[in-house]
């Protein structure tokens, strides 16, 4: 997956989660920030002028946030490689794109991984077909982008994402958890094989040791959850985002597509 599109490659984007995005004061953002209202840390080349110490200056938002790779996307394709900068509408179009092309390369890289799973094999020709046509719907223009109903085709994805994590959590006994508040959850070495934790809150859970092979865990709020020594390399549908808002260490395993957080301790 690393091959694919689906990564953030910040030299080739013109900053767009830095403008585009609005954020308030708060434990994650030191200012609030409208929409299309350039960070006052966004330098002129588009860089950020306080990258290597966000968490230290209050930004440790911005470290967890990760666009699939929508940024570049976005900046060079989309848009041709036309900068923002250049027309209040450009601007304007480029900001009400953005999020939308986030949306849908979050659901590429979901479908890119149902497809590697040996389990999900009897259904690879409708993953592979909703793959194509969310690819063709990336390459579109600004405006169809614009008018595009992304929940109605994120509906339609998940129908396929639910049958995939059907497939891969069969013969696991453990019982659902979608959605639960697990919000500080003590649950330090805890059997969480094929483990349904779709949406569920994590927020500062213990997760100590878990072993979490086959959980899906796709929309899972990780935020400050404590994974050290965690089983993370198998969980299903696992996003860089989530693993940048949680707090793990050397010995917590994740899938080689992600990587590791600078701020995890050693």
């Amino acid at each position: 997956m690393r091959s694919l599109p689906l990564v953030s490659d910040c030299g080739n984007c013109f900053g767009l989660c830095c403008v585009a995005l609005a954020f308030s004061a708060s434990s994650d953002f030191a200012v609030d920030k409208p929409i299309g209202k350039p960070c006052a840390n966004l330098r002129q080349d588009f860089r950020c002028g306080i990258h290597n110490t966000l968490r230290a200056e209050g930004f440790s938002g911005c470290t967890v946030y990760d666009c699939f790779g929508a940024g570049q996307k976005v900046s060079q394709s989309t848009f041709d490689g036309q900068d923002w900068r250049g027309s209040a509408e450009t601007a304007s179009k480029m900001f009400e794109v953005f999020p939308v092309m986030r949306q849908l390369h979050e659901l590429l890289w979901y479908l890119t991984e149902a497809l590697v799973h040996p389990a999900t094999k009897q259904m690879h020709a409708d993953l592979r077909a909703m793959l194509a046509t969310t690819t063709a719907l990336t390459d579109d223009t600004a405006d169809a982008l614009a008018k595009l109903d992304v929940a109605a085709h994120r509906q339609e994805v998940n129908v396929l994402l639910l049958r995939a994590s059907e497939l891969v959590r069969a013969g696991f006994k453990s019982r659902s958890r979608r959605g639960a508040d697990l919000i500080g959850a003590k649950l330090r070495r805890a059997d969480l094989r094929g483990a349904n934790l779709r949406g569920a809150y994590l927020i500062g859970a213990d997760l100590r040791d878990a072993d979490l092979r086959s959980a899906d865990v796709i929309g899972a709020d990780l935020r400050d959850a404590n994974v050290a020594g965690a089983k993370l390399a198998e969980s299903l549908f696992l996003t860089q985002t989530q693993v940048n808002a949680a707090q793990g260490d050397a010995r917590t395993t994740i899938p080689s597509t992600l990587t590791r957080p600078a701020h995890w301790r050693s």
